[in-house]
């Protein structure tokens, strides 16, 4: 009885392993990892207003394409503030969009573009911008409540990105070094500039 079931089973056994490879075979191939995105370039020369203006509401990315989060920033400036291309690029878009005016730019030498709203545009599609050029002015709008704001957005493709990335670590936390004028007679006689309370600046 023993040999008649081991002999009974035999073929089973054979079939399970011609079958496996099949199955393998028609399997697919695992997935190559994914390459990390690249990094956004800090080639941002200006702010889109002022010179530091408040964060009012940062970038919160939503947790899908459709979900709710923030996908730009909100900075704080009154109504007619210039606003200003923060790095060289073209513009893509001036006109209005839900009954708000918006200015794209696509950043020169790469695959980003910005976007400023709500802007009465000064400029039109196609025009080369340089860093700091005024682009339009800023609109009174419901954007940020009782506070106006410009809200500035950055985009790769159709992916959100935060728009503080763009700003080199000068610009973001105040401002580059600048020299004191000196004045010319301490150039002549080699004097340093007195202090405020009258006394000399610096013993030779």
């Amino acid at each position: 009885m023993r040999y008649v079931t081991l002999w009974t089973a035999l073929p089973l056994v054979l079939a399970a392993a011609l079958l496996t490879p099949l199955a393998w075979a028609g399997a697919p191939p695992p997935a190559p990892p994914t390459a990390p995105r690249p990094r956004v370039p800090a080639l941002a020369r200006a702010w889109p207003v002022g010179t530091r203006p408040p964060v009012l509401r940062g970038w919160q990315p939503p947790p899908t394409d459709y979900g709710p989060g923030h996908r730009g920033v909100d900075l704080a400036a009154p109504p007619g503030s210039p606003v200003r291309a923060v790095a060289p690029g073209r513009v893509l878009f001036a006109g209005r969009v839900a009954g708000r005016g918006v200015v794209s730019l696509e950043l020169r030498g790469t695959d980003l573009r910005t976007t400023y709203e709500p802007v009465r545009a000064s400029v039109g599609v196609g025009a080369e911008v340089t860093a700091g050029e005024v682009v339009g002015t800023l609109e009174a709008g419901a954007h940020c409540g009782p506070a106006p704001c410009v809200h500035w957005g950055l985009l790769r493709g159709g992916t959100y990105l935060d728009p503080l990335s763009l700003l080199p670590p000068w610009l973001l936390n105040g401002g580059p070094s600048r020299l004191l004028p000196v004045p010319p007679a301490a150039w002549r006689t080699g004097a340093a500039p007195a202090r405020p309370d009258g006394s000399a600046g610096v013993s030779p």
